[in-house]
């Protein structure tokens, strides 16, 4: 079986878990398909499992100008940029660029089904169904209401998620929080809409240096302090402010907890203000956007790991955190809790319940430890095999409708 796989990103030039869910999904799917991964941008991966082609000779740096798929905001940042000069095409133009490469790529090949993840591959995905006639599956990560933070965002994007949604042959979502959301959205029929949630693979976890790059952080556990740690973009869709308003509360009990941020994104500043203005500056430590070991070590740093966000299709660093050895809390508005039990969990929006949550672990290392051991005997048993499974069954099931 041949499949055409349409996304926007893979490590290591991914901006978010898009890119890991792409990347792991098709490792797993290599196993028993082909697959030809078609990139807008032109980069070396170091994939082996798969063919990787790019829809246009642009570098990786020439194609970030024109925004990420998280931010479909970005276009009017972009424009402002360009009234300065600025070379390059914005996110819409990107758009239109791959479908149309996309169309001229497929001509002369044959593939069984084609895969499309998230809203900047649906306009590629239903041009190749019309012109050859091939199944297309969606593959949404997120919709538009999750990354704006509002029902009403950006009305291109959710114009593309409304069509595409509506004429693709079958849909993946990746958890039943993002199945009702499409449902809600875009009044697409329930039974249209198969839920494969992410995973993680623990065997595939890089191990840990012990040398941390978080020195001052192990110092300062070493006098007692205890640290809580976010990893994720500073965007409105991660509930970064109530984070803070919970950690004001849990620092004004418990002076010795310190909060570190990882990440980077249009709050970014934002947040430094708020935690300034609400006297706990001191206290909460922003890292930016970090890869490789700096990444890694922030999970292993932490003895609890936080996940706040307002609204979370899935959500794939509580699983990372606890692969690393910190237990997590997690909001319930998201799609990773309907595979995790044992962490604690908490309404985004209940700031007091948030705080007492991490103040209980903050006081008690019984409590951290007992949460961790639960939670990675839980990870150890996931795997992207399973998901890859349910892949494979919706591919053989469409293929056969097409054979007959």
């Amino acid at each position: 079986m041949k499949i055409l796989m349409l996304g926007w990103e893979l490590p290591p030039h991914n901006s978010g878990g898009l890119g890991t869910a792409c990347y792991q999904l098709c490792k797993a799917l290599s196993k028993k398909v082909d697959i030809e991964f078609i990139l807008p941008y032109e980069a070396d991966h170091g994939i082996d499992f798969m063919k990787v082609s790019a829809a246009s000779n642009q570098d990786v740096e020439t194609f970030l100008l024109s925004g990420n798929a998280y931010d479909s905001s970005y276009y009017e940042k972009w424009a402002k940029l360009k009234q300065s000069n600025l070379d390059g095409l914005n996110l819409y133009d990107q758009v239109n660029l791959y479908e149309s490469a996309v169309l001229q790529m497929v001509e002369g090949k044959e593939y069984d089904v084609v895969h499309a993840h998230d809203w900047l591959t649906f306009k590629a995905a239903l041009r190749v169904k019309a012109s050859k006639k091939w199944p297309i599956i969606l593959h949404v990560h997120s919709v538009e209401s999750d990354r704006s933070g509002t029902k009403n965002g950006n009305p291109l994007a959710m114009e593309i998620e409304s069509i595409g949604l509506t004429m693709a042959d079958r849909i993946i979502a990746v958890s039943e929080h993002t199945k009702r959301c499409i449902h809600e959205d875009y009044g697409i029929p329930l039974d249209k809409i198969e839920v494969v949630h992410n995973s993680i693979d623990f065997m595939e976890i890089e191990p840990l240096d012990p040398d941390n790059s978080y020195k001052y952080l192990n110092f300062m556990q070493s006098l007692g302090y205890r640290v809580v740690v976010s990893i994720g973009r500073l965007t409105v869709q991660k509930g970064l402010p109530n984070l803070l308003q919970a950690a004001k509360k849990v620092i004004d009990k418990y002076p010795k907890t310190l909060f570190l941020i990882v990440g980077s994104g249009e709050q970014y500043f934002e947040l430094i203000d708020l935690a300034a203005n609400l006297g706990i500056g001191a206290n909460v430590l922003f890292a930016d956007f970090q890869r490789g070991k700096k990444w890694r070590d922030a999970f292993s740093v932490g003895d609890l790991f936080v996940m706040p966000s307002v609204s979370e299709p899935f959500g794939i660093t509580p699983l990372e955190s606890i692969s690393y050895g910190t237990p997590a809390l997690i909001s319930k508005q998201s799609g990773v809790s309907e595979v995790l039990n044992n962490c604690l969990k908490v309404d985004f929006w209940d700031i007091d319940e948030m705080a007492n949550q991490i103040a209980n672990v903050m006081q008690s290392d019984a409590l951290r430890d007992v949460l961790y051991e639960n939670s990675f005997n839980e990870v150890q048993k996931l795997s992207w095999s399973n998901s890859g499974e349910k892949i494979m069954n919706i591919y053989n099931a469409h293929t056969q409708k097409v054979a007959a």
